[in-house]
């Protein structure tokens, strides 16, 4: 692993990136966005591991990687992510179910989808010693091989043979068994996040209500953020610990729909907050999901959740807005003014910080010679980079001679600094119109 954060001295053991973003004094390509990563129980699907699936590999093959079509009722959270997301990496908190089995063959997960399949039997009609052997899910075929014997069969998407079996014609033998294993707990989430630390993404969200595990994502989030210099940022529904840090995002609404669970907009959210363009910002951005969204509340009630740090959505006119684009940042000093609140300025900067680090560590790392050339060529690097974000409009006002790259107090150690001004999109018109 690459070290990476942000440093107080220059005594890092590990070679890497380390960043620091403080506010200034008052007087070549991005990495592609889109990325979410977030826990479900489900169903069905890869156990026990991250797995990736881009809204093309869900429209096309949420059938085999998650067991309903996408267009089912239980994968709305899902279609939530992608109505704006273009990757997720999905992970299945409930991975220690009971796989459905039957005679010939065993589900491919545990999970209590694998009830719904079964095996039919039948003598092939060219060859009538040999066996149609096949797979429906929900009635459906979705895999049929034609074997002599069991021995002959091989996995499918759905189950894998007992190839001991001795093979019998039946017009369904129904697989059974099947649980989603045990209730969801801290130690499922904690294994979660373990193994999400070596994972790249831009938005990560906390499902639920609870406050004890919204802590620990909080917790999960300043700490790869501002030790190991991975950034992203949290997204969670509000709980009774305001977290009061520019990395998470907190929504108060809720949704009507019956069935529904309290937390239902993170999915939407987390996807929007991924894929937003550097030089765009979700304020006013119309919330396009499946749910009814709850947005009762006054133009009082709006401001002071602003004021507290709270991404709140709200009615314009006959659609779902969503007000202000802001984290849960309320505490503002010399170093994190209120420009950190803002999501597009932590998008930006987080954008900054993974491409600054990318680019030394793929291209200079244990490469390139630490002499002058060699810091020149990171000079100009980071020039370029930073033009075109200025060109892209994502920062503006930005000045190369501005932008220094030194050696550090060991011969292997580089020392950069330099300062952007993230663009901000226009939130508020004061207008004064004379009448003659």
């Amino acid at each position: 692993m690459l070290g990476g954060g942000t440093f107080v001295t220059q005594n890092k053991i590990l070679p890497g990136a380390y960043i620091n973003f403080v506010s200034a004094a008052r007087a070549t390509a991005e990495q592609d966005r889109g990325v979410s990563a977030i826990p479900f129980t489900l169903d069905w699907g890869p156990e026990n591991v991250i797995f990736e699936i881009t809204a093309s590999d869900f429209a096309d093959n949420a059938l085999t990687i998650l067991g309903y079509p996408a267009d089912h009722a239980k994968l709305k959270n899902f279609r939530e992510v992608f109505k704006k997301g273009k990757t997720l990496k999905a992970y299945r908190l409930n991975g220690d179910g009971v796989k459905a089995e039957n005679t010939y063959f065993t589900a491919k997960y545990g999970g209590l989808r694998g009830n719904d399949l079964k095996t039919v039997i039948t003598a092939n009609v060219d060859v009538p010693a040999n066996f149609d052997v096949k797979t429906l899910l929900d009635d459906v075929v979705v895999d049929i091989q034609t074997v002599s014997a069991a021995t002959g069969l091989v996995a499918n998407e759905f189950a894998t043979p007992k190839t001991g079996a001795t093979l019998a014609l039946t017009a369904g033998l129904a697989f059974a068994g099947g649980t989603n294993g045990t209730a969801v707990t801290g130690t499922h989430y904690a294994t979660y996040l373990s193994k999400l630390e070596s994972h790249s993404f831009n938005t990560l969200a906390c499902p639920g209500t609870d406050d004890t595990i919204a802590q620990v994502f909080d917790a999960f989030t300043k700490r790869m953020r501002d030790q190991m210099g991975v950034k992203f940022q949290t997204v969670r529904k509000v709980t009774a610990t305001a977290p009061d840090y520019e990395g998470v995002i907190v929504v108060p609404n809720g949704v009507t729909d019956a069935g529904a669970d309290a937390d239902s907009l993170i999915y939407w959210t987390a996807g929007a907050q991924s894929a937003c363009p550097l030089n765009q910002s979700l304020t006013n951005a119309t919330y396009d999901g499946e749910y009814t969204v709850n947005v009762e509340y006054t133009q009082t009630q709006i401001e002071d959740a602003i004021k507290a740090g709270k991404l709140i959505f709200n009615r314009v006119g006959q659609e779902v807005h969503l007000s202000r684009d802001i984290n849960s940042l309320t505490t503002f000093t010399a170093e994190k003014t209120a420009d950190f609140s803002s999501n597009q300025t932590m998008r930006i900067l987080d954008q900054s910080g993974n491409d600054v680090a990318a680019l030394f560590n793929t291209k200079y790392l244990g490469k390139i010679p630490n002499d002058d050339a060699g810091r020149v060529s990171f000079w100009s690097d980071v020039v370029a980079y930073n033009k075109a974000l200025e060109q892209d409009r994502a920062i503006q006002n930005f000045n190369s001679d501005g932008v220094t790259v030194a050696q550090g107090e060991t011969k292997t150690s580089v020392v950069l600094n330099y300062q952007i001004q993230p663009t901000s999109a226009m939130e508020q018109l004061y207008c004064t119109v004379v009448v003659a």
